[in-house]
């Protein structure tokens, strides 16, 4: 895109705001966008169950941007929902998690205000991710029309400073820990690096899931954390990201684990958590 035909954001009236998941996209919208919109807002939604490595990538970034970045539900975290729904766990069929904990205290934070909401989806994946219901939120997508890729994206996080998360190495989403979208190999990748976090994550599928509730649907993360499981999950990651690398070879790591995670199975992860 050519210097004449760059959207000019900052002249549209109204407050522009990206909304932070601790992600590489979102994170990378931040940025660049930083010097286009003087007045731009930085909002996370915080669940009180992300990751340290989540948390720690947000107060980097706070301090490369130089401003504050808005936490919301600083008081009403997972714990305040999960006790408003008698101790109901959320499940890809009933996402209270994402209403209760992502959208409404968007919403709640933007009120009646006309709000441009920018939206780091990039050129090269074929979604829209979240659009409010709510007339005077606007989504943008700078990445789709400025047209930059992954590898864009890459390269906007090192000229940073930044680089990626940390979690990267191990997960391709950001989000709760205990997130039911994840693949087995990226529990696997919990138990592992932060194995209080994973037994915190089963007691909640023990003493609140209910009869036959997994986070991972098809097997419970008891199951799922034995020795012979642990091998074969890791065995079928290998084979995968090694079929990856000779179909697509020379394609950056980030995106052949992706991948390879990707063809575990076909369930998408949450539009709005996952950015």
């Amino acid at each position: 895109m050519t210097k004449q035909t760059e959207p000019d954001y900052a002249s549209r009236p109204g407050r522009h705001i990206v909304s932070l998941s601790g992600g590489k996209d979102s994170t990378a919208l931040a940025i660049f966008l930083r010097d286009k919109i003087p007045q731009l807002e930085y909002v996370f939604c915080d669940t009180h169950e992300e990751l340290p490595e989540t948390y720690d990538y947000l107060n980097r970034l706070e301090a490369f941007l130089g401003c504050k970045i808005t936490r919301l539900n600083p008081e009403r975290g997972f714990e305040h929902w999960l006790r408003v729904y008698n101790g109901v766990l959320p499940s890809p069929q009933v996402r209270w998690c994402t209403r209760k904990l992502k959208i409404e205290p968007f919403e709640a934070h933007v009120g009646n205000d006309q709000v441009w909401s920018y939206i780091g989806i990039r050129a090269d994946e074929q979604r829209n991710g979240y659009i409010s219901t709510k007339p005077n939120i606007i989504p943008v997508y700078p990445f789709k029309e400025y047209g930059l890729v992954l590898s864009d994206i890459e390269r906007i996080l090192e000229e940073s400073g930044l680089g990626l998360p940390a979690y990267y190495e191990w997960r391709q989403r950001s989000g709760c820990y205990f997130c039911f979208f994840q693949r087995s190999g990226e529990w696997v990748g919990l138990r592992e690096r932060h194995p209080d976090l994973f037994e915190k994550a089963k007691r909640y599928e023990s003493e609140n899931g209910g009869e036959g509730f997994y986070w991972r649907q098809r097997e419970s993360l008891a199951r799922l954390e034995q020795p012979e499981r642990i091998a074969q999950i890791k065995r079928e990651h290998r084979m995968r990201l090694e079929e990856e690398r000779r179909r697509r070879p020379g394609r950056p790591l980030i995106e052949l684990i992706g991948a390879a995670l990707d063809a575990e199975d076909d369930e998408r992860g949450c539009d709005i958590c996952h950015l």
